[in-house]
């Protein structure tokens, strides 16, 4: 079968694109999690994944790079395997412009030609060793979900509102959005969510969720900037869990790895566990200096300049 990867990208040092973002929401605040520098810093990470991507990935068959009017400087987009994908080739006027991955995710299953069976990464995440298609989608074509075991999820969430009086971070809350849609569909809770890495996805099964769920989607399309009431793309997952058109596979720190790079200690966790995947998070957290000491140590790791550059 033909496996596409899907990549999410932008520059945010883009002067131009920095203009059309401060009119429509505002400049970054430092402590925000939905709008701070992190969530739109580039350090070339798409660069590095690629790389990851040539050295152990080989086989993927097309990369389709979805960007807001921008191209990154050292791509070599003459290369038959890479395609630019702008937002208005996609994307309805009602979502432009659009500051907001959880919105942009719910039109990655309209690209001209992707295939059935494709991959979803953000530009921080990496293949750390070798993988075949068969970590990706089983024997039977279907994809395999990687979750993070969370028992008791919805006790949880509800004990950390109602008793301990916190707020849940934003992707707490569109995650649980998504759970509670499928729960009131199939009368099933997923507490699970996926690993923050590279995942597995049919797009017919993708067009299907986004045609059964439209009345609670469409709501959130104006959405610029994250925003409490989106719908994470964990929907998909939980709608081929309950109707068995999935594989479910529990993560380890020897598989998949989030790695917050204003933690130092990380560094150390990534060499001791060596996982299959690994994803470089930058937040409100990260300083310059962080993101400094995470390009550098991506130079080291993935030396070798690959075919989808300059």
């Amino acid at each position: 079968m033909d496996i596409d990867l899907v990549y999410l990208w932008v520059n945010g040092s883009d002067p131009v694109w920095q203009a059309k973002r401060n009119a429509c929401i505002g400049k970054t605040e430092e402590k925000s999690s939905v709008n701070c520098e992190g969530r739109y810093a580039n350090n070339d990470e798409l660069k590095f994944s690629l790389r990851s991507i040539e050295a152990y990935a080989p086989w993927i068959h097309k990369i389709y790079i979805v960007t807001d009017n921008q191209v990154p400087i050292w791509l070599d987009t003459s290369n038959p395997k890479i395609r630019i994908v702008d937002h208005k080739e996609i994307m309805p006027s009602v979502c432009l412009p659009c500051f907001n991955a959880t919105v942009i995710e719910h039109f990655i299953c309209n690209i001209p030609g992707l295939s059935e069976h494709f991959l979803f990464a953000n530009d921080d995440m990496f293949i750390n060793k070798p993988v075949t298609p068969d970590m990706f989608f089983a024997e039977d074509g279907l994809p395999i979900i990687r979750f993070t075991r969370r028992p008791f999820r919805k006790f949880t969430l509800w004990f950390k509102e109602h008793v301990q009086g916190k707020t849940l971070s934003n992707y707490i809350q569109i995650i649980r959005n998504a759970a509670d849609l499928v729960e009131k569909k199939y009368g099933k809770y997923y507490g699970g969510k996926t690993h923050h890495n590279i995942d597995a996805y049919l797009k017919s099964d993708c067009q299907r969720v986004e045609l059964m769920f439209k009345n609670e989607i469409e709501p959130t399309l104006s959405n610029h900037v994250r925003s409490a009431n989106d719908i994470q793309r964990n929907l998909f997952a939980y709608v081929a869990l309950s109707e068995k058109r999935a594989h479910l596979q529990y993560v380890t720190l020897s598989t998949s790895f989030r790695f917050h790079i204003h933690r130092e200690n990380h560094y150390r966790k990534l060499e001791r566990y060596n996982p299959m995947l690994f994803c470089m998070n930058d937040s409100e957290f990260a300083s310059d200096d962080d993101r400094k000491r995470m390009v550098a140590f991506l130079n080291r790791r993935f030396p070798k300049k690959s075919q989808f550059e300059k």
